[in-house]
């Protein structure tokens, strides 16, 4: 376990838990925007979870920070996330402006599984920077024009014009991973993908796009904590859609399906950046330092933007694929 230094300790006392959310004063999720499917019970070797029942299981709250070997003992406590993610904030603004100084096109992509963190990890790289120049692609499910089309063919159009920044909230690797487990595409349409993909992205970065693509990983338990959350908490109900619903039980086929894609798919010139997610907040801060560490830029402190923590980020081989 990689243990949280003695001040970062003194700390915690101050820390918002993870999942925790900031009030508790509400009653239950209002019955206009409840969900109307009831979750099955998922059986696992720890305990039951029932995603409807609004007691969260102790053995779920005890296992979920540890859960898929996380390496820490504890979340990082506010004042030194603060601390480390505005310094890195401002970098990011410092490299937003070279970016659209030197016409340069930069992708990064975000992946995981469902409440992996990916769109708080998103906010914490976009919140300061120029939206002009920088914008999400979060693509709604096709329409029946973009179904007839190339798969790839809608993610062609919202690649970056010179001097912009684009951040895919999921991408064309939905068709990696949610598709095929949900059966939402054929099997031969899932191996073509897994072909097609290293050659597509292989044409970006030959085009002079500057691309990074990250998989989020959480551990089971934490999902069931995180799910539960949105689930018993009317601020964040509308996180929760039915494919969450229905993945719950396909924990294994999500795993196998993440694998696959990674081993396809990792290539040199096009490389998966796997960051152990069960600490949202460590997450950004890792995932800001390897965007940061890897472009020069004016004015780069190399101080702020200190060195990786290998312990959450890393390549497959992070997550055994």
């Amino acid at each position: 376990m990689v243990k949280q230094s003695k001040d970062s300790n003194a700390s915690s006392r101050k820390r918002r838990k993870e999942g925790a959310p900031r009030s508790r004063r509400w009653i239950g999720v209002p019955p206009e925007i409840a969900p109307n499917i009831d979750a099955p019970v998922i059986k696992t070797a720890l305990g039951s979870f029932d995603l409807e029942d609004p007691v969260l299981p102790e053995w779920i709250k005890r296992a979920a920070f540890a859960s898929d070997g996380y390496p820490y003992d504890l979340p990082i406590d506010d004042e030194a996330y603060e601390d480390e993610l505005i310094p890195l904030q401002i970098e990011l603004v410092k490299l937003q402006h070279h970016v659209s100084r030197k016409g340069l096109r930069l992708v990064a992509l975000f992946e995981g599984r469902d409440a992996a963190g990916k769109g708080g990890a998103i906010f914490a790289i976009r919140q300061y920077m120029n939206p002009r120049t920088a914008r999400i692609v979060a693509l709604p499910r096709p329409t029946e024009t973009e179904r007839g089309q190339w798969y790839f063919q809608r993610y062609i159009a919202e690649q970056p014009t010179a001097g912009e920044i684009v951040l895919f909230d999921r991408s064309w690797y939905n068709r990696g991973g949610v598709e095929p487990v949900m059966g939402f595409c054929t099997v031969s349409e899932a191996r073509d993908f897994l072909i097609q993909a290293p050659a597509f992205e292989k044409m970006l970065v030959e085009a002079g796009i500057v691309l990074f693509k990250f998989w989020l990983n959480i551990g089971r338990e934490m999902q069931f904590k995180r799910f539960h959350e949105r689930r018993h908490n009317p601020l964040k109900i509308w996180k929760l859609s039915p494919i969450d619903y229905a993945a719950l039980g396909k924990w294994d086929a999500y795993t196998e399906a993440r694998d696959r894609m990674l081993a396809k798919t990792h290539r040199p010139e096009t490389p998966w950046t796997v960051v152990l997610a069960n600490d949202k907040r460590r997450a950004r801060l890792a995932i800001v330092r390897h965007v940061l560490s890897a472009i020069d830029y004016p004015g780069k402190s190399d101080k702020v933007v200190g060195r990786r923590d290998a312990s959450i980020i890393g390549g497959p081989s992070l997550v055994g694929a």
